[in-house]
């Protein structure tokens, strides 16, 4: 079925004034920010914004013979889509400014925007997603048991910067995955002179929060331009505390694992496939995860993300390929550095696994093949010297 990339193809000739603005084009310019523009398109107020085709001309010129792989999970259909967008008369003249990442291991930070002029006078805030870094992760596994992270509060920052240095204009803001939970923490608490100029705000499959923000005022005063959208069997949109105003959107994958990614999402016309409800299968494996993290109370929860990322941490690794590039060796520093931790910690471990293979990661497994074999084995392996009992 039709994508993202089909809808450039149908309707990439036609300009905003030829076709509003709509719920797909939200989208790609939401994956658009997860492209490395660093040097490319300046922060805020530090240069002129660049059209979209020759920012996009500039990263592949940039890149020329290397590999544009994404990452692990990040889907490698973006430089694809830029490109197209790039030849697109709806799109290649937008102007893109605002470019701004960080990455702090030590803060725990991975954060990165985007500001697109559409040039119909109104921009788009695109906050990128989690990328392909291990840090990224981390962060979004303290949205568990912490009230706010770095990249929320940067996200309140962008806003009010991008308002500041555009007075008067009107706003979507967007993301997809963690870039939909920022987009939604950002506009709740930017302001309410800002919150009057925005006209949506998309939230692409992001999960919820440590503590819900629907009975805040902040929240009641902007919710009626919230979009969350979710595939049929959304998990990550699913988790922690959220509003239960969304839109279910079909996708062509099967897997629950992978319809989190935007380019299954199913396309026709200038919309997704809406269905009514989320999927029964969705519900079960969506319910399943949260038990799991409901299980735990704060401390736990930060013990838990505190043993997994050590364990991650020892074999050097700073992103998920790295990690996958060699996951013999990267399971043997792990086995090391899992046998030196607490008991406590080892069955915590233990269990998260259970619970993501009873979750339906079945589809994820089959991939790994011999690696989650490997990784079942070493969570089960008897212990010497405690009597045989398993960790």
């Amino acid at each position: 079925m039709a994508n993202i990339i089909d809808y450039l193809d149908w309707r990439g000739d036609l300009t905003l004034e030829d076709s509003p603005f709509n719920e797909v084009d939200n989208l790609l310019l939401a994956e658009l920010s997860f492209l490395d523009l660093e040097g490319i398109v300046p922060d805020v107020g530090q240069g002129k914004s660049v059209a979209l085709r020759e920012a996009v001309a500039a990263y592949f010129q940039r890149n020329e013979g290397q590999s544009l792989s994404m990452g692990v999970l990040v889907p490698d259909q973006i430089p694809e889509m830029a490109e197209k967008m790039a030849l697109s008369q709806r799109f290649s003249a937008m102007r893109l400014d605002g470019y701004r990442a960080c990455l702090d291991t030590q803060q725990e930070i991975q954060f990165a925007a985007l500001t697109v002029d559409l040039g119909n006078g109104c921009l788009y805030l695109s906050f990128r997603g989690t990328d392909d870094t291990i840090v990224g992760w981390k962060e979004d596994f303290n949205m568990a048991f912490l009230p706010i992270v770095p990249s929320q509060r940067l996200a309140v920052d962008y806003i009010r910067d991008v308002a500041a240095q555009y007075p008067g204009r009107k706003l979507y803001i967007g993301g997809h995955s963690k870039g939909g939970n920022l987009t939604v923490y950002g506009s709740v608490f930017c302001g309410a002179k800002i919150q009057r100029r925005i006209l949506a705000v998309y939230n692409n499959d992001g999960p919820g929060f440590k503590e819900s923000l629907v009975g805040l005022p902040e929240y009641q005063a902007i919710r009626d331009r919230i979009i969350s959208i979710v595939p049929q069997s959304s998990i990550v949109g699913m988790l922690l505390e959220h509003d239960d105003n969304y839109t279910v959107v079909k996708s062509s994958h099967q897997g629950v694992y992978y319809q989190h990614d935007g380019f299954s999402w199913e396309v026709l016309g200038t919309r997704f496939i809406h269905l009514d409800e989320i999927s029964q299968v969705g519900r079960i494996h969506g319910q399943a995860i949260r038990s799991f993290i409901e299980e735990m109370d704060d401390q736990q929860r930060s013990a838990f993300v505190d043993a997994l990322f050590e364990v991650l941490s020892s074999t050097n690794a700073k992103t998920l390929t790295e990690l996958d590039a060699d996951w013999m060796k990267s399971l043997s520093a792990m086995a090391r550095t899992y046998k030196e931790l607490s008991r406590e910690s080892r069955q915590m471990l233990a269990n998260a696994v259970k619970a993501l293979l009873r979750a339906g990661t079945e589809n994820l497994a089959v991939e790994l093949e011999g690696k989650g074999q490997e990784l079942r084995k070493l969570l089960s392996r008897p212990e010497s010297g405690n009597g045989g009992q398993t960790s």
